[in-house]
């Protein structure tokens, strides 16, 4: 199991990040230029990746102001499972982590690790600007 892991901290409230994070609507404002045919419910996203594979991805579970954990709806181009946490800091921000654990075969690994580290860091880096 590859994991690959980015954590920020974002000058909002635990609530407010959680409300965002839980629907899917909005994470195609994290999501770097590279994903077009971009559709989705609070439940359900449906995109492509440019030269490399459409997935479409479900929330299995919320713990609300704890964790969002997403899973392939259909069949992706190999396991995966995308979790996101937050937990409030002493200062009134929330403390972010967006987990990404894929089931890679070595090839996979070398081609895909380095693309998922600068998604997962893509992705928490644009969750501060919102």
């Amino acid at each position: 199991m590859t994991i690959i892991e980015s954590s920020a901290v974002v000058n909002k409230s635990i609530s407010e990040v959680y409300s965002f994070l839980s629907d899917l609507n909005n994470h195609q404002q994290l999501m770097p230029e590279n994903i077009y045919n971009w559709s989705s419910t609070t439940d359900e996203a449906r995109f492509t990746i440019q030269n490399m594979a459409k997935l479409v991805l479900k929330v299995s579970s919320r713990v609300k102001n704890t964790e969002i954990v997403i899973i392939p709806a259909e069949e992706a181009p190999f396991p995966v499972e995308l979790k996101w946490t937050v937990s409030a800091t002493d200062d009134g921000k929330t403390r972010v982590t967006h987990k990404i654990s894929a089931e890679l075969n070595m090839m996979m690994k070398m081609l895909a690790s380095g693309p998922l580290q600068k998604l997962a860091d893509h992705q928490t880096s644009k969750l501060q600007e919102i």
